[in-house]
């Protein structure tokens, strides 16, 4: 019997969760050019690791180019050099983009909705400017999970960041290769694999909700094992008739 070490059962896993949702919601099909933000946190270096292994072995063909978005008016120091040499090491050219946000230009919005939003838009600038069809983001399962019980409990919405999402209006399409795989396996492959921390002094980190919701997810894992499974499993499930009709709630 063969005897696999912590190790290869950390591989084996992620490849499989990895494989496993880029087959389901069809991420990748032949000739696509992807575009992944490498911020250089845990989950966009595992997600280069990923993308660049699956783009030597398996088909269907595609080629993988990662940027670095620097936000100036955030003060944080990226080691560039490192992430250019990591993405080179899978065969991934690296580019840089620089950008800025203001957050009194709308204080309807909270600062890191602006600062995400703008990292975004400078994806999609890069994007275009490399001829790629697609953006592939690092959001992990636990990522959307967690954003699903944010929108229901602060939006009133039953919504998340899906596994693909098509706009026709930006010819452009978004992906989330790592979306069956769990967060606890990128912090182990962090370990393993040792990366290099950007150092990042955010003024707006405090006024995150996300790790509230983190700790959320923990504890109804503590109350069922198979949580994260029954959440996932509710967003394709929806049963209308069991619900209530859309009406106005007033006082």
């Amino acid at each position: 019997m063969v005897q696999f070490t912590e190790e290869e059962k950390l591989i084996k896993r992620l490849n499989k969760r990895f494989s496993k949702g880029v087959v389901q919601y069809n991420l990748i099909e032949e000739g696509d050019k992807i575009l992944v933000g490498l911020s250089g946190g845990k989950d966009s270096l595992a997600l280069v690791e990923l993308l660049g292994k699956r783009m030597r072995i398996f088909k269907p063909r595609f080629s993988v180019v990662a940027v670095h978005v620097v936000m100036s008016n955030i003060p944080y120091w990226s080691d560039l050099e490192y992430l250019k040499e990591y993405a080179n090491s899978f065969g991934i050219p690296f580019l840089t983009y620089e950008t800025s946000f203001d957050a009194t230009t709308d204080t309807r919005k909270s600062p890191c909705f602006l600062c995400s939003w703008n990292r975004r838009k400078a994806l999609f600038t890069v994007a275009k400017e490399q001829g790629c069809n697609k953006i592939a983001l690092g959001h992990h399962m636990d990522d959307i999970l967690e954003t699903l019980l944010m929108n229901m409990t602060y939006q009133g919405a039953f919504s998340t960041m899906p596994p693909k999402l098509v706009m026709r209006k930006f010819d452009m399409t978004v992906i989330r290769p790592m979306c069956l795989v769990h967060e606890s396996d990128l912090i182990e492959l962090a370990q393993l694999r040792n990366y290099r921390k950007q150092v990042k002094n955010c003024p707006y980190e405090a006024q995150s909700s996300r790790s509230d919701m983190k700790d959320i997810l923990h504890r109804l894992e503590t109350m069922n094992p198979e949580a994260r499974y029954s959440l996932w499993g509710s967003m394709t499930n929806v049963q209308n008739d069991l619900l209530p009709e859309a009406t106005t709630l007033s006082d």
